[in-house]
């Protein structure tokens, strides 16, 4: 089997490559990057760095040549109509080539999600029942990451504002994540039939449940006080994504982000980590040193 990993440089498909790079060999994988001057890491994992470029699908054409399965990171962007023609270029170098396609995606894929990209989320799946090729679909719930650099505002706001009222939220790891779907793509046996899998922790969280896990794993206080989903846009609206986030967050007062399930546990045979083993780990490794952070 011959592998190709696109975003292979992102912080997801990184892990997903250095997964990988446990169950096969280097000779069989290539890892997509948009420039391949980056990724030194991908070196001394000794796997083949192939320049991808999702608007041009001449690029994609090339990549994916004698690659049998191709697991697809979509980019980061908010445009929706890129998103589809990327999804489109990818599709069609997956079909010239005959490659089977595992589709990392979001479960925020609601009909009637708000979320400003809950309507590609939807589109691929349906686009690809009918598309002729092998694939599976993977859901992530929330990233977990994202919450340990956080917790530095959250001390200095001494709360979680979150605009989800008493909805709770769904999380997975993205090594954990990275794990599901390096597995996957090594066991043919549960994938290539159109499966769909949703990756979480065992359990969801309500924001005072967060909170609380919170406030354990710094000793600080930290309750829930929610702010409205405008406030929530123009507090975050200098990082770019204010107003995406906060449409998300609507989904998430709507119910719409709190699924889980055992996928993670039948795909690896292990459980996930636990929300607070990681946020603690994460505070801890956060306040060490640079120089004791490259010890580690």
């Amino acid at each position: 089997m011959k592998y190709l990993i696109t975003g292979a440089t992102g912080n997801l498909g990184r892990r997903v490559t250095e997964w990988l790079a446990t169950f096969t060999a280097p000779e069989n994988i290539k890892a997509g990057v948009h420039n391949p001057a980056h990724g030194k890491f991908l070196d001394k994992l000794s796997v083949e760095k192939v320049k991808i470029d999702y608007q041009q699908r001449d690029t994609l054409k090339n990549a994916f040549k004698g690659i049998d399965l191709v697991i697809y990171i979509p980019s980061k962007t908010y445009k929706l109509n890129d998103r589809i023609a990327e999804f489109e270029n990818v599709l069609a170098a997956a079909k010239e080539n005959k490659s089977s396609l595992i589709f990392v995606s979001f479960f925020a894929d609601q009909e009637n999600n708000p979320f400003v990209m809950s309507p590609f989320y939807a589109y691929v799946p349906r686009r690809l029942a009918g598309a002729g090729i092998k694939y599976t679909i993977v859901k992530n719930t929330l990233y977990a990451d994202p919450l340990v650099p956080y917790l530095s505002e959250l001390i200095q706001r001494h709360h979680v504002i979150y605009p989800v009222g008493a909805q709770p939220l769904s999380f997975i790891t993205q090594n954990d994540s990275a794990h599901a779907i390096a597995k996957l793509a090594v066991e043919p046996e549960f994938r290539d039939q159109g499966q769909t899998y949703l990756l979480s922790m065992e359990h969801n969280f309500n924001m005072v449940e967060l909170s609380y896990i919170m406030q354990n794993v710094t000793e600080k206080t930290i309750t829930y006080q929610p702010v409205s989903l405008e406030k929530f846009a123009q507090i975050y609206a200098a990082e770019g994504d204010g107003s995406e986030l906060s449409s998300m967050y609507a989904g998430g007062a709507m119910g719409l982000l709190k699924a889980t399930s055992d996928d993670f546990h039948r795909i690896t045979g292990r459980e996930p980590e636990d929300m607070e083993h990681f946020l603690r780990n994460g505070y801890q490794i956060s306040k060490l040193s640079s120089f004791e952070k490259e010890q580690l």
